[in-house]
């Protein structure tokens, strides 16, 4: 009887120290990687910024700040400044109404709100169908470019629903996914630009 409580002891002792060291190493893991990940995402977020807006020589990412939505959330914006003066900004916007779920994209708009570009930043849809929309509504042929519109002016959705964008072919729900993305920028950037205007919002600080 001692004996086993003797190896009772010694077990637990072991895998008590065995747990200590397991958790000491994934610290220091974390620690170790913690740095170089958010370098590497601030990094793809810079590139992105640049992909969608004109070219500019402040920092966006000092700059940020949060944007309210209609829904009662908020999206990143990053205003692009040159010689002082707003060339554009980037926003990180996205939609839940994808074929596989979230869509995440920066588009970037004028000041005015027109359609600079845009860049995919996540999604889940299907190869070869609802993942066209990372070059689909960019492309110059028939009704597909979203580039140059502006959704205050012009109806950005898909045809079937009375808009003035082709959907990629045989993904409905992607493309108006997308657009609902798109959209949802557009209408946070222009609610908060008029709010600033007359002074009624103070805009988040991220």
């Amino acid at each position: 009887m001692k004996k086993w409580d003797a190896s009772l002891t010694h077990m637990i002792l072991s895998m008590g120290l065995i747990s200590v060291i397991a958790a000491g190493a994934l610290g220091l893991v974390h620690t170790l990687t913690a740095e170089p990940i958010r370098l590497a995402d601030q990094a793809k977020q810079e590139a992105a910024i640049r992909e969608v807006t004109p070219a500019f020589d402040n920092n966006p990412l000092k700059e940020c700040f949060n944007i309210r939505t209609e829904k009662g959330d908020s999206l990143m914006c990053f205003p692009a400044r040159k010689g002082g003066k707003l060339v554009g900004v980037a926003i990180e916007t996205y939609s839940m109404k994808g074929f596989g779920g979230e869509i995440r994209l920066m588009v970037g708009l004028s000041p005015e709100g027109d359609i600079h570009n845009y860049t995919v930043l996540k999604h889940s849809e299907t190869p070869g169908l609802g993942s066209k929309m990372a070059e689909w509504f960019k492309t110059a042929k028939n009704k597909q470019s979203i580039l140059g519109l502006n959704p205050g002016k012009d109806k950005v959705l898909v045809s079937k629903d009375g808009g003035e964008v082709d959907a990629i072919t045989a993904a409905t729900i992607s493309s108006r996914a997308f657009l609902d993305a798109i959209n949802r920028a557009y209408i946070a950037y222009v609610t908060s630009t008029n709010s600033q205007n007359s002074k009624q919002v103070v805009y988040e600080k991220h």
